[in-house]
């Protein structure tokens, strides 16, 4: 036991501008207060979102796309003579418990403090804009104190923070994640294999993600969920983009039944058209894509074909960055 924090807390987590840090990083001293930053991207929602058996109990869980287009900064600056934390902006609540709960778990609960955010991630569209807050302020609080926890950590941090969260803190791997619990169902161990991503808006309205009803998957779905996670398995082994288009599909349809997509038998007949791989959906929220390979040949024109055909439905809110790369072209920005 060191500073109240257990010996395996102390493990590397993963920083998002690259490999894990193993070695502490002195804080970073500004007349006597402890000054820390964080960054956490967004992800695109899920590849695949149901319930799924682990140890004979069904877990709520879900494996998401990651999204480098979009980003929450944070800045943190602690201090044991601050009375209170803050944040900036003030309705950011989330971010502030995350940070009061992880210096809890430092020993570090006598400092108060500013937090300050600065996030591009859109509210209620299923972009993890809260998870992308709280990551980034625990970051910045471990940044500021020179401390590590383990990805597990700041997993069930997250979740206390904001009821239900996403693993955007194993951002070098995939896997499947029981989001209200914070812990890990499966890990596949590998990155997600680099996928075009045409995104969209289906619906202007933002979505309350935590003021949605649970679905209640009947047992067909149940039975569907345990093959679509073996598959995923296998999709994710063998770096197999058909097979995660399929899988993405198969999600995207059983959503249906809880939040649907509007105009969804038009999305699929686009994607069928443009030979994409599939169609892939925000499980509470209102983004959804096409997903293609981004080495087969003519990509650019099947790409270019499917904003055409949204813009049709009268869709123009749209754009594309590819899964598992920083690169991404808004088509606002194409010629």
């Amino acid at each position: 036991m060191k500073n109240g924090v257990q010996s395996q807390d102390l493990l590397s987590v993963q920083d998002m501008h690259g490999p894990a840090q193993r070695e502490l990083v002195p804080p970073h001293l500004e007349h006597g207060v402890l000054i820390g930053t964080g960054t956490a991207p967004s992800h695109h929602g899920e590849l695949l979102q149901g319930v799924f058996e682990d140890d004979g109990v069904l877990h709520r869980g879900l494996v998401t796309l990651p999204c480098s287009l979009f980003a929450s900064n944070a800045v943190v600056r602690l201090s044991p003579w601050q009375p209170e934390l803050t944040v900036t902006p003030a309705w950011k609540t989330k971010a502030l418990g995350a940070v009061r709960t992880t210096l809890e778990v430092l020993g570090l609960s006598d400092y108060g403090g500013e937090l300050e955010l600065r996030s591009d991630v859109a509210v209620g569209r299923g972009l993890g804009s809260s998870t992308s807050d709280v990551t980034a302020a625990i970051f910045a609080v471990l940044s500021a104190v020179g401390r590590t926890l383990s990805p597990e950590r700041i997993a069930r941090i997250a979740v206390a923070a904001e009821a239900a969260t996403d693993p955007l803190v194993y951002s070098d791997r995939m896997v499947l994640f029981a989001h209200r619990e914070g812990l890990v169902i499966e890990d596949f161990h590998r990155p997600v294999p680099p996928l075009t991503v045409v995104g969209f808006s289906t619906t202007e309205t933002e979505i309350d993600t935590l003021a949605l009803p649970r679905a209640r998957y009947n047992a067909w779905e149940i039975e569907c969920f345990r093959a679509l996670r073996g598959l995923m398995r296998r999709a994710v082994a063998r770096g197999d983009h058909r097979e995660l288009g399929r899988i993405a599909t198969a999600s995207a349809r059983i959503n249906q039944r809880f939040l649907p997509v509007p105009r969804f038998d038009r999305v699929l007949e686009i994607a069928e058209e443009t030979e994409a791989l599939g169609v892939q959906v925000a499980h509470s929220g209102t983004v959804a894509a096409l997903l293609f390979a981004p080495h087969q040949p003519g990509v650019e024109q099947r790409t270019a074909l499917a904003a055409r055909r949204l813009a049709e439905l009268r869709i123009t809110d749209h754009w594309r960055y590819t899964a598992g790369s920083d690169s991404h072209v808004p088509y606002a920005h194409q010629s």
